[in-house]
C-alpha cells in the first residue's frame, strides 16, 4: 500500500498570514485570542512555518481569506522549491499595478542573466 503521508511545507501560510495579519494592523496576540491559542503558536506559524492543528488552521485561512489549494494539493507544485512556493503566496496576495512592477522586474532580470551569458 502506498504511504500518502506527506510533509507540507507551511512557511507560504505563515507568510501569507503574517501579510494578512499586518495589513488589518492586528497583532499576533489578538490574533491568537481570536483563534483561541496562545501568541507563541501564531509566531511560530508566521515565522517557522509551524504545523497549525486543523481547527486553526481553518480559522486562519477562513479570517484571512487565504486560499489553501496551494497548501493542499501539492502535487501540482512536486519539485518547486520552498522559495517558489513562497513568492507564489507573495504574487497572489499582489493587486494588478504590483504584479506589473514585478513582471517587468523579472522581465529585466531574465535580459541581464541573457547579457552575462552572451558575454
Amino acid at each position: 500500500m502506498e504511504d500518502y503521508e506527506r510533509r507540507f511545507d507551511f512557511h507560504g501560510l505563515g507568510q501569507a498570514i503574517r501579510q494578512a495579519r499586518e495589513e488589518r494592523g492586528w497583532t499576533q496576540e489578538y490574533v491568537s485570542e481570536l483563534v483561541g491559542r496562545g501568541a507563541r503558536t501564531i509566531m511560530n506559524i508566521e515565522n517557522k512555518g509551524q504545523y497549525p492543528s486543523f481547527g486553526v488552521f481553518v480559522k486562519l485561512v477562513t479570517m484571512f481569506d487565504i486560499p489553501v489549494d496551494q497548501f493542499i494539493h501539492t502535487d501540482s507544485g512536486q519539485g518547486e522549491s520552498s522559495c517558489r512556493k513562497q513568492i507564489d503566496v507573495l504574487l497572489n496576495a499582489m493587486n494588478e499595478k504590483e504584479l506589473i512592477v514585478m513582471r517587468a522586474t523579472a522581465e529585466g532580470l531574465k535580459k541581464a542573466r541573457e547579457t552575462e551569458v552572451s558575454e
